[in-house]
C-alpha cells in the first residue's frame, strides 16, 4: 500500500511539473519592450543608409544571387533550402517596413506567404524535403527524420517575428504555436544535432522566439520547449561564468571543438544568459553574461568594438580578422541583451560595434563586402593571412558580393535594420526610453490612456555631441522618459525647453517624468573628448565619444575576378603607413591632438570623402614596419608602452578619420618618443 501511495505521489508531481513548469512562475518581462516594426521611421543620414541598402544587395538579392533567385526552396522549389534565404529576409523584412517600401514588403511577402501556406498539418514548416519530394512522405511526429535540419528554421522564426510586428498577422501566432508544439515533442526522437551542430550551437535563436511567443500567449508548453533546448544545446551560459571556455579558446585553434570558437556561433549564443535569466528570474545568468562578455572582448577583443573570429575567436592582435556575420550577430544579441538588462554597458558596446566595425566592411553601394575585416589592415588582397579559416582560393578578405563564403552576403542585411529597429523601447509606466541614439520619427502611444505622440530625433550622432528631440501631440500627456548617457561622456545636460534640468555622468540613465505638450524640445548634449585606449601587443588608438580613428590612407582600388567568386576588388594604400603614435599626446590627447568637424551634407556615404570629423595627430615613421605577407605585424613595445627599435629623426603629422570611413587603414599604433 506504501509503495502504491508513494508511487501515486510521484505521478502527481510528474503530472504537475509538465503542466505548469516552474518557468511559468519566474519568467521576467524584459526591462524593456521592443516597439512595433514601422513605429519608428529613420532619417537623415541613416535614412540614407537604408536607401543604400533597398537599392543595393538588400533590396535586390533576390534578382542577382542565384541562390536566393533560382527555383528557390523558400517558395517550393528544389534551389536553396538552407540558410541564406531567411538571413536575406532576416534583414529585408525590417528594412521594408522600416521604409515603408511597397515594392519591397511585396518581394519578402512572397517569402513569407509560401511559408506560412505550407505548414505541414502536424506543425513542421520549411521547403519541400527531399522525402517528401522523392516519396510522397507526409511529415509527422512518427517520421520526424523525413524532416530536414532544425537550423533554417530558426533564422526564419526571427522573420516571421518581425514580419507580425510590423502587421498583427494571426497567421504567425497560430503557426509558431502548432510549430513549437511540433519541435517539442519531435526533439525526442529527432534531436537538435540530429542533422548538423549547427542547430546545436544556435538553440539561442529558436529559444529567443519561443519565449517571445510565450509573452503573447502564456502558453506552457513554450518554456518547456525553451527549458528544453537550453539542456540540449551548448551551453554558453555556464561556458562563459566558468571562464576555462573563453581561455581554452585564446590557446587553441585545433580542430577539436572548433564549433565552441566559431565566431559566429559565439555572437548568437551571447543573449543565451539572458533569455535564461528572462527564464528563469535566476541572476546567477547575469553575472555569467558579465563575465564571459568581459572575458571575451578583454582576451579577443579589437579596437572598433568587436571581437576576432576568423573563424574562430583568435586573440586581440590587430591583426586578426573577424568575420561580418560576427558583428550583425553580435549586434542583434546586444540588442535583445539590452531590452532584457536594461543594463548600459551593452549599450555602449552595442554603438561602438554599429559606428565603426559594421560601416567598414562593405563598399559605399552595398553590394560588395568582406568576408572578414583587419583593424590594422593596411591592404585588402587575396591571401591566406593570419586567419583561422585562410580558405584555399585566398578570397577571405578581398571586397566582392561572393568572395569568401556567402552567408554574409545573406546575413549583413539585418545589421543597420535591427539598430534602427531598435532607437526605441517603450518603458515602464507605458513611457519611452532613448538608449543608443541616431536620426528618426517615432510614432506610439505613452501613458496611461495610451495618448498617441511623435517625437522626432534630430540629430548627426555619432558625428555631434548633441541630440534633440521634439513632441508632437493633440494632447498633453505625462508619460516617463528614460535617456543613456553613454559611458565615455564626463559631464552631460539635458534641457528641456532651453531650461537645463538634469546633468549625468557616463554610464546613467536619467529619467524625466513630466507633463509632456506639443512643441516641447528636449536637449541631451554629450560633449566629446579626445582620448586614447590600450589594445593588443600594448598598442594605442585615438577615440572621441563612441568613434575610434584610423589613420587616413589614399586608397588605389583594382577589380579582379576569380572562376568561383567572380568579380572582387582589392584596395591599396597609395601613402606611407608605419607611422608610431606620440608618447606625447598618450599623455595628454586632450592638448596634443586637434580636432576638425565639418557638418554633414549630401547623400550620406561612409567613405573617404564624407568623413566629417578629422583628428591631425603626430608621431614618426617606424622603418622596420613592414608588409609581411600581407600583414602589418604589429612591433613589440616595452611594458612603459613605447617601441624602442629605429624611429625616423622627422617628426610628422598625419590625419586621423572615423574608422567607418576607411577600407585600408592604422587604427592600432605602436607608440614612439617625441
Amino acid at each position: 500500500m506504501l509503495k502504491k501511495s508513494a508511487l501515486l505521489l510521484v505521478a502527481i508531481i510528474t503530472l504537475a511539473a509538465f503542466n505548469f513548469p516552474p518557468e511559468q512562475d519566474h519568467f521576467v518581462k524584459p526591462l524593456y519592450e521592443e516597439l512595433p516594426l514601422g513605429a519608428i521611421r529613420p532619417q537623415g543620414w541613416l535614412r540614407d543608409q537604408l536607401e543604400i541598402m533597398r537599392d543595393g544587395t538588400t533590396g535586390h538579392l533576390d534578382e542577382v544571387y542565384g541562390k536566393v533567385k533560382n527555383n528557390n526552396g523558400w517558395l517550393g522549389g528544389t534551389g536553396d533550402g538552407w540558410e541564406e534565404t531567411p538571413y536575406w529576409l532576416d534583414g529585408a523584412v525590417p528594412l521594408a517596413y522600416l521604409l515603408d517600401d511597397a515594392a519591397l514588403k511585396a518581394k519578402i511577402l512572397r517569402y513569407i506567404n509560401w511559408t506560412l501556406d505550407h505548414q505541414r498539418p502536424s506543425g513542421y514548416f520549411g521547403p519541400v524535403t527531399k522525402a517528401e519530394r522523392d516519396s510522397g512522405a507526409v511529415i509527422t511526429l512518427a517520421n520526424c527524420e523525413k524532416g530536414e535540419d532544425w537550423w533554417p528554421k530558426m533564422v526564419m522564426l526571427k522573420a516571421l517575428q518581425q514580419y507580425y510586428t510590423a502587421t498583427n498577422d494571426p497567421r504567425v501566432i497560430k503557426f509558431m504555436t502548432n510549430y513549437f508544439h511540433y519541435e517539442l515533442k519531435a526533439l525526442n526522437k529527432c534531436p537538435i544535432n540530429k542533422w548538423s551542430e549547427w542547430a546545436e550551437s544556435r538553440g539561442s535563436e529558436n529559444i529567443m522566439v519561443a519565449q517571445w511567443l510565450y509573452e503573447k500567449t502564456k502558453d506552457p508548453a513554450l518554456l518547456q520547449l525553451a527549458d528544453l533546448l537550453d539542456k540540449k544545446c551548448f551551453a554558453w551560459s555556464r561556458w562563459f561564468g566558468d571562464r576555462d571556455w573563453v581561455i581554452n579558446a585564446a590557446a587553441n585553434q585545433n580542430d577539436a571543438d572548433w564549433m565552441h570558437r566559431h565566431g559566429v556561433n559565439v555572437a548568437m549564443g551571447l543573449k543565451a544568459p539572458a533569455l535564461n535569466y528572462q527564464r528563469t528570474h535566476n541572476p546567477m545568468y547575469l553575472a555569467e553574461l558579465k563575465t564571459g562578455f568581459n572575458d571575451l572582448m578583454t582576451l579577443h577583443g579589437l579596437p572598433m568594438g568587436v571581437f576576432s573570429a576568423d573563424e574562430d575567436l583568435h586573440g586581440n592582435l590587430p591583426t586578426q580578422g573577424t568575420e561580418l556575420c560576427a558583428i550583425v550577430e553580435s549586434m542583434f544579441s546586444l540588442e535583445e541583451i539590452i531590452a532584457i538588462t536594461g543594463d548600459t554597458h551593452y549599450m555602449d558596446a552595442l554603438e561602438r560595434m554599429t559606428f565603426n566595425a559594421l560601416p567598414a566592411q562593405t563598399t559605399d553601394d552595398y553590394n560588395n563586402k568582406q568576408y572578414f575585416q583587419v583593424a590594422n589592415q593596411v591592404e585588402i588582397a587575396r591571401g591566406v593571412f593570419d586567419f583561422s579559416l585562410p580558405f584555399g582560393r585566398e578570397m577571405n578578405n578581398v571586397l566582392g558580393m561572393r568572395s569568401g563564403y556567402t552567408c554574409c552576403l545573406a546575413n549583413m542585411h539585418q545589421g543597420w535594420t535591427k539598430y534602427a529597429q531598435h532607437l526605441w523601447y517603450k518603458a515602464a509606466g507605458n513611457g519611452l526610453a532613448s538608449l543608443i541614439y541616431g536620426p528618426n520619427r517615432l510614432t506610439t502611444t505613452v501613458g496611461k490612456n495610451n495618448t498617441e505622440i511623435t517625437v522626432d530625433e534630430q540629430t548627426s550622432y555619432p558625428f555631434s555631441d548633441e541630440i534633440g528631440f521634439e513632441v508632437s501631440a493633440k494632447n498633453a500627456v505625462q508619460f516617463p522618459w528614460t535617456l543613456r548617457i553613454p559611458s565615455w561622456c564626463a559631464n552631460a545636460t539635458v534641457s528641456v525647453n532651453g531650461q537645463i534640468t538634469n546633468t549625468g555622468k557616463g554610464g546613467q540613465l536619467i529619467t524625466i517624468n513630466r507633463v509632456w505638450k506639443n512643441g516641447d524640445k528636449l536637449t541631451l548634449k554629450l560633449p566629446m573628448q579626445v582620448s586614447t585606449s590600450n589594445w593588443g601587443r600594448n598598442s594605442r588608438a585615438v577615440e572621441r565619444g563612441p568613434l575610434v580613428y584610423a589613420l587616413k590612407l589614399g586608397q588605389n582600388w583594382v577589380k579582379g575576378n576569380d572562376k568561383y567568386e567572380g568579380d572582387y576588388f582589392s584596395v591599396f594604400p597609395t601613402g606611407n603607413w608605419n607611422f608610431g603614435l606620440s608618447e606625447q599626446i598618450i599623455s595628454d590627447p586632450i592638448k596634443n591632438l586637434q580636432v576638425t568637424v565639418k557638418p554633414l551634407s549630401g547623400k550620406f556615404v561612409w567613405n573617404l570623402q564624407h568623413a566629417p570629423i578629422e583628428i591631425t595627430a603626430s608621431g614618426r615613421q617606424i622603418p622596420n614596419w613592414k608588409l609581411t605577407d600581407g600583414v602589418a605585424n604589429q612591433p613589440v613595445t616595452d611594458r612603459d608602452g613605447q617601441y624602442r627599435g629605429k624611429v625616423s629623426d622627422t617628426v610628422s603629422n598625419f590625419t586621423l578619420i572615423p574608422y567607418g570611413f576607411t577600407k585600408v587603414r592604422i587604427v592600432a599604433f605602436p607608440v614612439v618618443k617625441k
